[in-house]
């Protein structure tokens, strides 16, 4: 089984707040499946830092806008 990430994300509201973005459409500007971007909004599969940036320039947002990381965790 795969261990879910700790790193969560805001995909999901950030799609919402650009025209209701379906995840088929940022799948297909990201080139990557549809449910790859299921898997990263629900914390499943963390991206690779390519696709992570990619995901931000889509929104016109910086990484942290886009990815947070539990404060005071260690990696």
């Amino acid at each position: 089984m795969v261990k879910p990430t700790k790193v969560t994300n805001r995909i999901r509201a950030l799609r919402f707040a650009h025209g209701e973005m379906t995840q088929a459409v940022l799948a297909d500007r990201l080139d990557v499946t549809r449910q790859t971007v299921i898997a990263i909004e629900q914390g499943r599969y963390s991206p690779s830092l390519e696709v992570a940036f990619q995901i931000a320039r889509v929104f016109g947002v910086g990484l942290d806008d886009v990815f947070q990381y539990p404060e005071g965790e260690q990696p």
